[in-house]
C-alpha cells in the first residue's frame, strides 16, 4: 500500500501543499494532471528524492517519510529511463543488486529471471545506443524491479513510444503486474494508458488529488475533462 497523507513539498518556486492519495496493496494506480502540476514531485517525494516539509508517507505498515531512498524498497523508473551509456543491459539489471552486495551467483540468477520476464534475453550484451525505445524501457523497468521492490513508481514510461510499441508495453506491464504483484503508481498524460493498465485513477489539479472512475467502454465525461487538461 502507498499512503501519501497531506504532504507539502517545495521545489524552487514550485510548492505542493497537503497532497494525499492512497494506493491499495498490489494495485496498479495511474496519476494524471496538467504539465507542471506536481505529478513527478509526488513520485520523487514517495521515492525519497525530494524532502517533505509536512505530512507523512507510508509504504505498507512503515512510515518512510524520513527514510533514505535505499531504505524504502522502491523501484523508480524516471521519464527518460536514465540508462547509463557505458553499461550493458546485463550490467543495468545487475547494478541494483551489486550495490546491495548480493552474492554474485544470486545476481546471475535474478538477471536471468528478469530477462525472461521482460523478454530481453537476447539483448543482455547490448548497450543503450543499440536499443530501440521500447527495449530501453524494458531495461529501465527491469532495473527498477531487480531487487524485488514492494513499490514501483513509473514516470511517463510510455510517453515517447509509437503506437505499436505502446501496445506491446501494455501487455508487458500487465504481465509484470501479474507476475510480481508489485504495488504500482504510474504517471501518464494518456487516457489510453489508464484504460489499458489502471485499476485506480487519480487526478492532480491545483494541488488537490482526487480519485476518478475509469470507463473501460469509452470515455466518461470526467475522462474527457482529464484529457483536455492533461497537456502534452
Amino acid at each position: 500500500m502507498i499512503v501519501v497523507d497531506k504532504i507539502s513539498v517545495q521545489t524552487g518556486q514550485f510548492r505542493l501543499d497537503q497532497a494525499s492519495l492512497q494506493v491499495p496493496t498490489g494495485a496498479y494506480a495511474m496519476l494524471m494532471g496538467r504539465t507542471g502540476c506536481g505529478k513527478t514531485t509526488i513520485l520523487e517525494a514517495i521515492a525519497g528524492l525530494k524532502p517533505v516539509q509536512a505530512g507523512t508517507i507510508r509504504l505498507g505498515e512503515r512510515d518512510v517519510t524520513r527514510l533514505k531512498p535505499a531504505e524504502r524498497n522502491i523501484g523508480y523508473v524516471p521519464q527518460d529511463g536514465a540508462l547509463f551509456t557505458t553499461m550493458s543491459v546485463r550490467d543495468h539489471l545487475a547494478f541494483p543488486l551489486k550495490i546491495r552486495h548480493v552474492a554474485t551467483a544470486d545476481i546471475a540468477t535474478r538477471v536471468d529471471e528478469l530477462a525472461t520476464l521482460l523478454e530481453i534475453g537476447d539483448l543482455l550484451k547490448r548497450f543503450p545506443r543499440n536499443l530501440s525505445g521500447g527495449e530501453k524501457q524494458r531495461v529501465a523497468i527491469g532495473r527498477g524491479l531487480a531487487f524485488r521492490p514492494s513499490t514501483l513508481l513509473l514516470d511517463e514510461p510510455l510517453s515517447a513510444l509509437d503506437d505499436d510499441t505502446r501496445e506491446q508495453m501494455y501487455a508487458l506491464l500487465k504481465h509484470v503486474q501479474e507476475a510480481t504483484g508489485v504495488t504500482t503508481l504510474h504517471v501518464t498524460h494518456h487516457l489510453q494508458d489508464v484504460e489499458h493498465l489502471g485499476d485506480t485513477l487519480f487526478k492532480l489539479e491545483n494541488g488537490v488529488v482526487t480519485q476518478q472512475p475509469i470507463d473501460r467502454n469509452g470515455r466518461a465525461p470526467v475522462q474527457q475533462q482529464l484529457e483536455s487538461r492533461a497537456g502534452s
